[in-house]
């Protein structure tokens, strides 16, 4: 859910448009992919929800400003 989160945050351009979320998105999901990795599952989780909350403000607040900018979505 959290890699979908991010992607559809990238198609909007959300890195540019809403860095703040997308820098929490990013690095929510770094986390939780290190802590996959350790087989820490429960920590792995919360950073893997972080990343996607986080990827899902990005990509709204991105629509949102390209709207009112009058870019085409």
């Amino acid at each position: 859910m959290a890699r979908a989160a991010l992607e559809a945050a990238r198609t909007v351009q959300a890195s540019r448009h809403s860095p703040g979320y997308w820098h929490q998105a990013e690095e929510a999901y770094r986390r939780g992919q290190l802590f996959y990795e350790e087989r820490s599952w429960s920590r792995a989780k919360e950073e893997f929800v972080r990343s996607r909350l986080a990827a899902e403000r990005a990509e709204n607040s991105a629509r949102l400003i390209r709207q009112k900018t009058g870019e085409v979505l």
